[in-house]
């Protein structure tokens, strides 16, 4: 089997352990942290990037030095940026009807993420000017 299948295989299996962990504490009565959040996460993104992303020893998938890399790259991150924007959008709707009040919090985050992409779009437009 090709090392990127393993270590796939190897990182899925921490991941399920961690989430497991996260489990055992909840059920247990004990706070699930920023710790077990962040390793979740941190877990499946290198879990994802394993399967997505080929290697130039085993000549396998795509690179994403490569000019269809760069383009999966590209619309991934715009499809990723509006997904984050709506999944803070319903955060701040919950939190609303949850506790009644808005969290200035994430108030402030959603406003710093509906001007993001305007923002570095400008800046790249300058630097190309």
């Amino acid at each position: 089997m090709k090392i990127r299948i393993w270590m796939a295989m190897s990182i899925a299996i921490a991941t399920l352990l961690v989430i497991g962990y996260a489990i055992f504490k909840g059920i247990t009565g004990r706070e699930v942290g920023f710790n077990e959040i962040i390793s979740i996460a941190g877990l499946l993104m290198l879990f994802f990037s394993m399967l997505t992303w080929g290697s130039k020893e085993d000549k396998d998938g795509i690179l994403a030095e490569e000019e269809l890399g760069q383009r999966i790259i590209e619309k991934s991150s715009k499809i990723s940026y509006f997904l984050l924007i709506a999944f803070i959008m319903l955060a701040v709707v919950a939190d609303k009807m949850v506790n009644g009040t808005m969290n200035i919090f994430l108030v402030s985050i959603l406003g710093l993420a509906l001007i993001t992409l305007p923002f570095v779009e400008f800046v790249m437009a300058k630097k190309y000017r």
